[in-house]
């Protein structure tokens, strides 16, 4: 517990108003509100494994606290903050809740109506013309809020949505000659297709909509694929052996394969691919390649490289402790 989000004499600095623009700036709450969620999220693992109420008691007033004060969110990258926030709130909020943690029925009715009011109405629209990654954390939002609060048509359009756009963020050679446009967007001709791809022109299984873009938002899109996957499993639902587990083992094998150091092409993203895939294949690899037997030789190395995978200051946190196996 060395992460200065673990620290217990840290407190919560929630604002009523979190106003977001593009990269954070301005930043009026927008890293306070990120750092305070995995933190309460770090609480809450720390208490279900050592069962120290000192940990629960932390990740609680983390909750309330926000629950008390936060309104909404602002400026260009609200839905976005709001997606990446919520989803770490969601997680939570559920483990804390369901393990005798201590946590009264008025807390959880304020934090119920601040993920209904305040979290909810800003990520369930999606946001279709964006790149992937917001519409994939903006739905895993919503699923895992809907999951919460037990609002079972709020979790059903965001999964239809979520259903909708993986095929739209990776691509299989079933899907014809050109990548699948998202459901309702403006990329209606090939050029404009190309374009939102990021010129890239060749396409075979598992690249993705943002690789082009750098290797750090695919992964933000393909964590968001792996947890909502996850958390259907859990609800009962599992993705992971449907289409979406398809284009996700695709995609993990694909970009791990890089970031291992393999030699780019030409033909891909013009000889030159960008950012660091990160720590974001652990659930994906522990579903995929240890609970169903899928051969992933480049994802398990990457996987175990990059172990123990930490958080990333957003909404990926703690998941080689949370879903390692080998």
């Amino acid at each position: 517990m060395s992460n200065s989000l673990s620290n217990l004499s840290r407190t919560a600095s929630p604002v009523p108003m979190v106003q977001c623009g593009s990269y954070s700036n301005p930043d009026v709450g927008c890293s306070a509100e990120r750092s305070d969620a995995i933190a309460a999220y770090t609480m809450s693992l720390a208490w279900y494994i050592s069962q120290e109420t000192r940990y629960a008691a932390k990740a609680i007033e983390y909750m309330n606290a926000w629950s008390a004060v936060v309104t909404g969110h602002n400026d260009s990258n609200a839905p976005l903050q709001t997606g990446w926030v919520g989803s770490v709130w969601a997680r939570t909020a559920e483990i804390i809740r369901y393990s005798d943690a201590g946590w009264d029925e008025s807390g959880i009715s304020q934090f119920e109506t601040m993920l209904r009011d305040v979290y909810l109405p800003e990520v369930i629209g999606g946001a279709t013309n964006y790149n992937g990654n917001w519409e994939l954390v903006m739905m895993e939002a919503a699923i895992m809020i809907a999951v919460f609060l037990e609002d079972s048509t709020s979790y059903d359009q965001a999964m239809t949505k979520f259903l909708a756009r993986v095929p739209a963020y990776i691509y299989l050679t079933s899907d014809g000659d050109l990548p699948v446009a998202p459901t309702g967007s403006s990329y209606t001709t090939s050029e404009e297709l190309i374009a939102y791809w990021y010129g890239q022109t060749t396409f075979v299984n598992g690249i993705s909509q943002e690789t082009c873009r750098d290797l750090e938002h695919t992964g933000y899109g393909v964590a968001s694929i792996s947890h909502v996957a996850e958390t259907s499993r859990i609800q009962g639902r599992d993705l992971f052996v449907e289409e979406t587990g398809t284009r996700l083992r695709y995609a993990l094998g694909f970009h791990s394969n890089y970031a291992l150091g393999a030699a780019v092409p030409s033909w891909l993203c013009s000889g030159t691919l960008t950012g660091k895939f990160l720590n974001v294949t652990e659930i994906g690899h522990s579903e995929l390649a240890v609970r169903l037997g899928y051969a992933m030789t480049n994802t398990t190395t990457y996987t175990e490289r990059q172990r123990p995978g930490g958080q990333n200051g957003l909404f990926v946190a703690w998941e080689t402790l949370t879903h390692g196996r080998v």
